[in-house]
């Protein structure tokens, strides 16, 4: 693959264009990164990062609460959301990030399942931070970045805060009418300091542009009405020199499964509708439970001690469906199940969906010493354990899918900064990850082939490293460049229910390759200047796997997606300028550019292109702020998405991608002591076709973007 845009053009840019790694106010040296793992200032750290505060965050909340497209606002290398409950197949660089609330990881490795995306309520954070590309600082699951959701803190007054805000689709419809409510207190005493926070959201249906009523995903899960509730606490206590503190964050989204799809038709442009009918199955929810336990100390032999014990429990229930995949003889008369058609072969056929279920333990401990004897140098150091024990099974039936697995891993890690001379820091680290996979025998499903599986003990051992460059020209303008490995595993779960992973007379888990891990190498390029009149960034960036994992959509109208191992390449260039014109306005521009191919034959080379399951399409975000004397602030901000082809080895497209632009647009007033806050989604009520769903949706998942909505809001502490 030839990316046009060369390393040579990027350092041209980088010259006529002085780029700063995050587009924000000249404070930005205070600001650590906490997924660094030695809380570094952003300008330490040699790659593109992103952090999203709590005013911009704010800004995003008053058009949308889905929490990807707020991502994709301010991080245009991230996929636009489906909208849906699903987040399959929403990438940051083309590649799987890991998602984390305070560190702990989110993500499923064992199964994915694409709900990693919907653990937490927007109200309970106070920061997004985004390290883009690979990263093997917190090991598994960050082939394109860390995405960490940074929780409230308490402020340290006795401080109580409630929020409103209901949402109207264009059409006024009183089934399209959504809304929600917040309410936090946050305090503190001699012995200890809290923070805690309910939350709880109804939405309605979604129409699009045309007024009408975008169709519903029953399988993989629909945000449109349904129900969600958060419970969030944080406790405290600071010593002399350290700190305890405990996080419970409980998130539960329900579908109310009022709804049923209509079939829709892509080649005659058609899109999937909806029709109000009871689903005849449990409507597709989400339960998460995230609990953490941290201890720090400022000086432990004149080192900083960071050690986390955590917890996430973890239900993802999937709406079901009349399939021939799910058909097992032994159910044939069954009451367990209820028949639902007849199949090819005149077998009765019957609904049925699939229940995920994960609980992840683990421990994450590290020291750091920061100029050790006054050398410049920075070491951080540690050890990380966890465990992920996970099964699918079926609702109805009892019958397992993906037979219960545990994963074990445990990896040691040291990372050093070194000044070596004067506003030149060079980093380097490495992480070796052991991990190992403990399944026993199984017979996978009738329609997976039905094939006994002999159980097993693979394990897996890889020497991950990073090395990295950064240099400030002068204290506003910056230069850097690194490498550095990011570990993974192939969605474990696809793998082992798929009998065709599983060949000869008597197959093994240890024998197949589909299961081996995913290493993915990431280097880049990138210059950033902070001044007073404009900021702004530029970054190249190529990530390569030899044996990737993509992810293939089964093909069946189930919704269930194949694991294809691969070797993979991904080319990008994101960009952005910020003018701060007078001490009330800021404009500026993103601009995220990718090509993404993979390994169609088996010949090392890569020669296709990457599909939208895979990467985010080009796009180009625009924005305007604008604050007045008397406190109101304004925000009107475009997304233009280009236009794509998707090629095969034979440069025949076999996919495209029409572009289309989104305007959103926002106000907020002082009111007494509060803010009421108006905001409109697709202002210019933009008829269109979701990303996803134009270049992986099939006639079942054929859905229509959401039309024109207005917001209002209003928050009030006291």
């Amino acid at each position: 693959m030839q990316f046009k845009n060369s390393i040579i053009a990027l350092s041209i840019s980088a010259a006529i264009f002085p780029t700063s790694a995050v587009a924000q106010d000249s404070d930005i040296e205070v600001i650590t990164v906490t997924a660094s793992r030695m809380d570094k200032p952003v300008s330490a750290i040699p790659n593109t990062v992103t952090i999203i505060d709590q005013e911009q965050l704010n800004e995003q909340l008053r058009t949308t609460q889905d929490l990807s497209t707020i991502i994709g606002n301010l991080a245009p290398s991230f996929s636009p959301s489906r909208q849906k409950m699903s987040n399959t197949g929403e990438t940051l660089r083309g590649r799987t990030p890991l998602i984390m609330i305070d560190g702990v990881p989110q993500s499923n490795p064992l199964r994915s399942g694409g709900r990693s995306g919907q653990t937490i309520d927007p109200a309970m954070i106070e920061r997004i931070e985004i390290i883009h590309g690979a990263n093997a600082m917190h090991g598994l699951g960050a082939q394109g970045g860390i995405i960490n959701y940074i929780t409230k803190k308490p402020s340290g007054d006795n401080e109580h805060h409630v929020s409103f805000d209901v949402t109207v689709p264009n059409s006024l419809d009183s089934d399209g009418i959504s809304f929600g409510t917040s309410y936090s207190f946050s305090g503190e005493s001699e012995n200890l300091d809290m923070i805690g926070a309910v939350s709880y959201r109804n939405n309605g249906v979604y129409y699009d542009a045309n007024d009408e009523m975008i169709g519903v995903d029953t399988t993989q899960g629909e945000s449109m009405d349904s129900q969600s509730m958060d419970f969030f606490i944080k406790l405290g206590h600071d010593f002399d020199q350290s700190r305890l503190e405990l996080m419970v964050n409980h998130y539960n989204m329900e579908n109310n499964g009022d709804y049923m799809a209509v079939k829709g038709d892509k080649e005659n442009d058609i899109p999937t509708g909806a029709i109000k009918q009871d689903q005849p199955w449990d409507a597709a929810n989400n339960q998460v439970t995230t609990t953490s336990l941290t201890y720090t100390h400022e000086d432990i032999a004149g080192q900083q001690l960071s050690l986390q014990f955590f917890n996430q429990n973890f239900e993802a229930v999937y709406g079901g469906g009349c399939w021939s995949d799910f058909y097992d003889p032994s159910m044939e008369g069954s009451d367990q199940v209820t028949v639902c058609g007849t199949g090819e072969n005149g077998e009765s056929l019957y609904y049925e969906q699939s229940r995920n279920k994960s609980v992840k333990w683990g421990m994450k401990a590290s020291m750091m010493a920061s100029n050790i004897a006054d050398s410049g140098m920075s070491i951080a150091y540690g050890l990380d354990i966890f465990r992920d024990t996970t099964e699918q099974d079926m609702v109805m039936s009892g019958v397992s899918w993906v037979p219960e697995s545990t994963y074990d891993n445990i990896a040691p890690f040291a990372q050093i900064d070194y000044d070596l001379i004067e506003n030149l820091t060079l980093s380097g680290g490495v992480r070796y990850e052991y991990a190992k996979l403990n399944v026993d025998d199984y017979k996978t499903m009738y329609g997976y082939g039905n094939k006994y599986v002999e159980g097993g003990n693979p394990d897996f051992n890889e020497t991950l490293f990073n090395i990295g460059a950064s240099y400030k020209i002068t204290p506003a303008l910056r230069v850097y460049t690194s490498f550095s490995q990011g570990f993974g595993m192939p969605d474990v779960g696809r793998v082992l229910r798929d009998g065709d992973n599983f060949q000869g007379p008597n197959p093994s888990i240890e024998d197949t390759l589909a299961l081996d891990p995913i290493v993915t190498d990431n280097i880049e390029f990138g210059a950033d200047y902070q001044g007073e009149y404009f900021s702004s960034k530029i970054a190249y960036y190529r990530s390569s796997s030899d044996y990737g994992a993509r992810m293939v959509d089964k093909g069946d109208g189930s919704g269930s997606f194949v694991i294809k191992r691969e070797k993979s390449l991904i080319e990008g260039i994101e960009a952005s300028v910020t003018a701060y014109i007078g001490d009330n306005d800021d404009v500026g521009v993103n601009l995220a550019i990718q090509n993404g191919e993979y390994d169609s034959n088996d010949d090392q080379k890569v020669d296709t292109d990457l599909d939208g399951a895979n990467i985010s399409p080009n796009r180009i975000n625009l924005f305007w702020n604008h604050n007045f004397d008397n406190d109101i602030s304004t925000r009107i901000q475009a997304n233009f998405y280009m236009d794509k082809d998707f090629k095969d080895e034979n440069n025949n497209v076999y996919a495209n991608f029409d572009g289309y632009t989104t305007v959103d647009a926002s106000i907020a007033i002082p009111v007494y002591d509060g803010t009421l806050s108006i905001g409109i989604q697709n202002l210019l009520n933009e008829d269109y076709y979701t990303y996803y769903s134009q270049t992986v949706g099939k006639d079942t998942r054929y859905f229509k973007g959401m039309g024109r909505t207005a917001t209002i809001g209003f928050s009030l502490p006291f």
